[in-house]
């Protein structure tokens, strides 16, 4: 028989685990390159995911031994793969975004998004010549408006789907 406890215990330290994995043991290279739909971005999503089941496996392995925790191998290794299996899939990027267009969530999904609006920039040089003199060259550079950030639906819904599975994941390690 398992208590609420062992479950509480097992949720709070997945959710710290994952704060941690998400924003501070994934690579710029792998948050950069992992929604990319070709072996570059699955090979980025395998191993950010690899990094974060290890950060999520040490804290379980750390309450259970500190608190001995009433949990079974079998539990552990569910919640686990659990965890695993649905943060690869909602990070993969295309496959959340098809979940809200589905679901009725694209809008959300998007805002905050950085804009497709660009603006014009001139830019004048001033070019020698071979013969001393110069000339002015007028050249025009396209710039985005908007600056991409944290504060998006994107970004909202990709935590709030790890925080969902991680609840499942922290039920079945406990439970089973």
């Amino acid at each position: 028989m398992t208590d609420i406890g062992t479950f509480a215990g097992v949720c709070v330290g997945l959710l710290v685990a994952h704060q941690v994995a998400d924003h501070w043991v994934q690579t710029g290279g792998q948050a950069a390159t992992k929604g990319r739909r070709d072996n570059a971005g699955r090979l980025a999503c395998a191993r950010h995911v690899a990094s974060y089941t290890a950060v999520t496996t040490a804290a379980v392995l750390a309450l259970w031994g500190a608190f001995q925790l009433n949990l079974s191998w079998v539990g552990f290794a569910a919640g686990q793969l659990v965890s695993a299996v649905t943060h690869y899939w909602a990070d993969r990027r295309f496959t959340l975004a098809r979940l809200c267009a589905a679901t009725g969530k694209a809008g959300f999904y998007a805002l905050g998004a950085p804009r497709e609006h660009r603006v014009a920039v001139d830019r004048v040089d001033r070019l020698e010549l071979p013969d001393g003199g110069y000339t002015l060259s007028l050249e025009t550079d396209v710039v985005p408006l908007d600056n991409p950030s944290l504060g998006t639906g994107a970004y909202a819904l990709d935590q709030s789907w790890h925080w969902g599975w991680l609840g499942v994941a922290a039920f079945l390690t406990a439970v089973i």
